[in-house]
């Protein structure tokens, strides 16, 4: 096997070829007490952070009717998803060198004040404020749990542990619609901030008092300002501009475009700056490098994540939009019904964990998980106006395992390779995830709005297209009016009143609707197929090393 290129100057923070392939034993760092005390608080945050983003969605029609302000809606969820994505990388590098304890503690209490302060915000301008505030404690929590689950285990070990990190995350997915429903209509929407509060007080005291400080960094460190300030100034105009594009401005508007050529020589400057100070030896707050000398590991392992939450996230906001507006499936929201997806999720994660404790190997683990991506996707791509819930439910089943038994495979992957970089190569990891899930929703939502009024009106015989007035088939270019039982009862009676023949063009005109949205979704899950079929090329150049493992646990 050809080894794998590691430059003199890691020699430190990476394993050789020679030691990764002997299959090492190393001696447990930490009492069974302190890891077992620790994993529950670890557990505690992850919940903690999928739930608020799970709960949030679910109460803000709420939300605005409570505070107004409906013109600044998107800029609720935007401005907690800059602040929760961009600082991941600075994030994962300061916990390299301070000990991911102090990082974790701060993000918690960062996070539950921010909470604290949505949940008392009188005006929608306050929410945006306190949720960007919040988003800054949540980059610190995935992040963090990820790579305390990398400092407590050995990479053999951790398989299972991320398994069921993986399971805790589609629990409150499934859990946040149920629980923000609840909260919603039988108290204030104020609780689906608040809620956070217990919950993340108790995980707070048990890291207090349990957690090791982990992986500090002793002796003299330095801060790569200008590299964070360089992140920052590139990510947040690539973020808005993938947030923005198809939705406020076209794709090819001179703000978008501006966005992303900004962003684009920012990030070029970024690099090659980070790379000097690498090559210096400083501590750069990305290292180029660990990409470029690892590239079938690290670099494989990075893209395929990219390519994977474009494809999940796109098909993940499409499968809710062709249950209730094609096939017509009640549901209080649109989570509920991913919750096969999200059980068979769970079960995938764990097996997938499980396997890799067991074998020791993570290439085969990741090619089985991309091939039943694949079959579930085909199989949401040979969905149409005609087909039943049983299909779509079968879909969704088999993509939950793909997605469980695929996702959680290149945490352990990278951190086998760097060791001494858990924090920065985890950080890195789920940084990509984000950016991969935010092109993924804008690219599908683009997809989706561009090809359904074109469909639509294909669908529509000659005689509705004439007959109709313009104002009644343009009620109608917005499919989502599918999913608003109060406007279509409107519509519906004034085709009522004109008897048998209203009532038949009424159903015509809906039947049309429906088959341009499924022709819009079939577009949607093409393009997802395609992306995936590109994970499964990249997946094979995926170099395979064997993972340590550690006695006495």
């Amino acid at each position: 096997m050809q080894q794998e290129t590691i430059r003199p100057e890691h020699s430190e923070e990476t394993l050789t070829l020679e030691n990764t392939m002997r299959e090492t034993v190393e001696p447990l760092p930490y009492g069974r007490r302190e890891t077992v005390f620790t994993m529950v608080g670890v557990l505690c945050v992850v919940f903690l952070a999928m739930l608020d983003q799970t709960i949030v969605g679910t109460a803000m029609p709420h939300i605005v009717a409570d505070l107004h302000g409906f013109e600044l809606i998107t800029w609720v969820s935007t401005a907690y998803l800059l602040t929760s994505t961009v600082p991941i990388p600075i994030i994962g590098k300061l916990s390299d060198l301070f000990g991911r304890k102090p990082i974790m503690l701060v993000g918690i209490v960062v996070f539950l004040t921010g909470s604290a302060l949505s949940g008392s915000a009188q005006c929608m301008n306050q929410l945006i404020a306190f949720r960007a505030f919040q988003g800054l404690g949540a980059a610190a929590l995935e992040p963090m749990a990820i790579t305390i689950i990398g400092d407590l285990f050995p990479p053999r070990e951790r398989g299972k542990w991320q398994g069921v990190s993986g399971s805790i995350y589609a629990l409150a997915a499934i859990l946040g619609p149920l629980v923000g429903g609840w909260i919603t209509d039988n108290a204030s929407w104020r609780w689906v901030f608040y809620i956070n509060v217990p919950v993340g007080i108790v995980a707070l005291l048990v890291l207090i008092f349990v957690m090791p400080t982990l992986r500090s960094k002793v002796g003299q460190v330095s801060i790569d300002y200008v590299g964070a300030a360089l992140l920052i100034l590139g990510t947040v105009p690539l973020l808005l501009g993938f947030t923005l594009a198809g939705n406020q401005y076209a794709w090819l508007s001179p703000q978008i475009l501006g966005l992303f050529g900004g962003a684009v020589a920012v990030l070029i400057v970024l690099v090659f700056y980070e790379a000097r100070l690498e090559r210096q030896g400083s501590e750069p707050v990305f290292e180029p490098g660990l990409i470029t000398h690892s590239v079938r590991i690290y670099g494989v392992s990075l893209l395929v994540t990219v390519i994977f939450s474009i494809s999940l996230y796109g098909t993940a906001f499409a499968i809710p939009l062709f249950a209730q507006g094609v096939l017509g499936t009640s549901a209080t929201n649109s989570g509920l019904i991913l919750m096969p997806f999200m059980l068979t999720a769970i079960g995938g994660s764990v097996l997938s964990g499980l396997a890799l404790t067991l074998t020791g190997k993570y290439k085969w683990i990741a090619v089985v998980g991309v091939v039943i991506d694949i079959v579930g996707t085909l199989m949401l791509v040979r969905l149409d106006a005609s087909s039943s819930y049983t299909q779509l439910l079968v879909a969704m089943l088999v993509l939950g395992i793909g997605v469980g038994s695929g996702l959680a495979v290149y945490t352990t992957v990278v951190q086998n390779v760097y060791p001494k970089k858990i924090g920065e190569v985890s950080s890195t990891l789920i940084f990509f995830r984000q950016l991969g899930g935010t092109i993924g929703l804008s690219a599908m939502g683009s997809v989706l709005v561009s090809s359904y009024i074109p469909a639509f009106h294909t669908a529509l015989s000659d005689t509705l297209r004439h007959l109709l007035p313009a104002s009644i088939l343009g009620a109608f270019n917005n499919p989502l009016i599918l999913l608003s039982p109060e406007a279509l009862s409107q519509i519906r009676a004034g085709f009522v009143g004109y008897g048998s023949q209203g009532t038949a063009a009424y159903a015509m005109l809906l039947q049309a609707v429906k088959t341009g949205l499924a022709q819009s979704v079939h577009n949607v899950f093409v393009l997802s197929l395609v992306v995936i079929l590109f994970g499964l090329i990249a997946v094979f150049f995926l170099k395979e090393i064997p993972l340590r493992k550690r006695k006495g646990f």
